[in-house]
């Protein structure tokens, strides 16, 4: 009897450690319970390994990758700048292996007081090539002089190529009138009521050379008469004004 109690008691310890061996791990339903049940031995040969190239972080040491420095100089240049993106291309090279796509970005940047820029940038990706196009056409601003901050001094005609612009004063309340690119730039010039027209192209880099021609040939009285060596009361007073009128305006004039 205690013979048949002995062979049934090892028989049912083989059962279950048969039933142990054979069993099998639970599947984690969510990544972390996989991370939970994962020991650590496990995770230290699980976790991949980490790229050492130039974008990536090394354990302990500092990031080399581009981010931080992007933000940084973001940071930096946020200085009130308008920036305006005007065409955004995709131009291609051809290599040995084939083709290499890439993009070319049209950038307009201005203080909206008179200072205008334009920058042009190509890049693997559109964020980089906007970027580079911004930081050319921070480095190539020009000041244009404004009458009472609102409107040119004078009118104008500029071209490059086959392109011709031509840009007009306009009393106030006209607006900005004139399009695509051209709109761009006398938006971040600060310029508010102007009348323009372009002729010859619709190639959007002729055009804002074309315009940024005709910007840099305008001029001020106070300018004029800086250079000619009298006042501005006297080149205002030439028009019939009398002479307490052209006073007036030359003391209402803003550059």
């Amino acid at each position: 009897m205690m013979a048949d109690e002995n062979k049934t008691e090892e028989a049912v310890t083989a059962e279950t450690e048969t039933a142990v061996t054979n069993e099998q791990p639970a599947v984690a339903d969510t990544p972390s319970e996989a991370a939970a049940n994962q020991s650590p031995a496990q995770g230290a040969e699980g976790q991949p390994r980490q790229g050492r190239g130039r974008g990536g972080n090394r354990e302990g040491g500092r990031g080399r990758g581009r981010g931080r420095r992007d933000d940084r100089r973001r940071e930096e240049e946020d200085d009130g700048i308008i920036e305006k993106l005007v065409h955004i291309n995709r131009v291609s090279k051809t290599v040995k292996g084939g083709k290499r796509f890439g993009f070319a970005a049209l950038v307009v940047v201005g203080d909206g007081q008179g200072r205008v820029g334009f920058g042009k940038g190509k890049a693997r990706e559109v964020p980089e090539a906007i970027s580079k196009a911004t930081a050319a056409a921070r480095k190539k601003m020009i000041r244009v002089a404004l009458k009472e901050g609102r409107t040119l001094h004078h009118d104008g005609k500029g071209h490059f190529g086959a392109g011709k612009v031509t840009v007009r004063t306009a009393p106030p309340g006209t607006g900005i009138i004139a399009g695509g690119p051209m709109r761009a730039v006398f938006e971040s010039l600060g310029v508010a009521d102007v009348v323009t027209k372009s002729v010859g192209t619709s190639n959007p880099y002729n055009m804002i050379r074309a315009t940024f021609d005709a910007l840099q040939d305008q001029t001020s009285p106070k300018s004029v008469a800086q250079r000619r060596g009298k006042k501005v009361a006297d080149l205002l007073g030439r028009g019939g004004a009398s002479e307490a009128e052209a006073e007036a305006d030359a003391a209402a004039i803003a550059e």
